[in-house]
């Protein structure tokens, strides 16, 4: 799907600098001082239309969230629902970051969220999904010692391909979901394509894991 340019975004996203930071890597080891207060940090790679990110920040006001999106004609929308969300703990980076390690120091962050990633399903791009080990190379080094990764997916294909990686890596698999919503889990914030997906029947997997550090 071709995405619509918006000739405003850039203008949009420079007057709430408080909320899309401005040379993010920068901060790199001192994301605190971005924030009201220290708390923990915690990152979500591919906020899209920020959905989750807001309803996140919203929900756990003791959490400093950080939501990582590199297209800008869509992280002006996650930058809307943020602003109409009035959730003071949440900042956007509009970053390609080929290498977590440039934007944040070792140990910096205390949970990662992986929401309905890519899931590049020919082989020959394995490489490139989100769960393949050279990120989690990135995910072990940026992460606090307790740190977690929690993912979510609709593709059952990525989704056993990944808790395969996780463990293979030697992590350790605190949580296995096959069908999230008949769990029931209060606390469960709904992405865009979450919602879409669970209308019309379709499960969504979640599993989380953590290193062995």
């Amino acid at each position: 799907m071709r995405l619509r340019n918006k000739p405003w975004a850039d203008d949009y996203m420079r007057d709430n600098s408080h909320i899309v930071v401005q040379e993010p890597f920068q901060y790199r080891g001192k994301w605190q001082s971005a924030f009201n207060k220290e708390q923990p940090l915690h990152l979500e790679i591919g906020s899209g239309k920020g959905q989750f990110i807001a309803g996140m920040g919203k929900q756990h006001p003791e959490v400093n969230f950080i939501g990582l999106e590199r297209v800008k004609s869509v992280i002006v929308g996650a930058l809307k629902k943020v602003l109409d969300s009035e959730a003071e703990n949440v900042r956007l980076l509009n970053e390609d970051a080929q290498d977590l390690r440039d934007l944040f120091q070792t140990n910096e962050v205390d949970h990662i969220y992986l929401n309905f990633s890519d899931p590049w399903p020919k082989t020959r791009h394995e490489k490139r999904r989100l769960t393949f080990p050279a990120f989690l190379d990135q995910y072990k080094d940026v992460l606090k010692e307790e740190g977690e990764i929690t993912l979510k997916t609709d593709n059952r294909g990525f989704f056993e391909y990944s808790v395969a990686s996780f463990s293979k890596y030697g992590m350790i698999v605190e949580e296995l979901s096959l069908d999230l919503h008949e769990l029931n889990d209060p606390l469960n914030v709904k992405t865009e394509y979450e919602e879409k997906f669970s209308e019309k029947g379709q499960p969504i997997y979640r599993c989380k894991a953590r290193f062995q550090k």
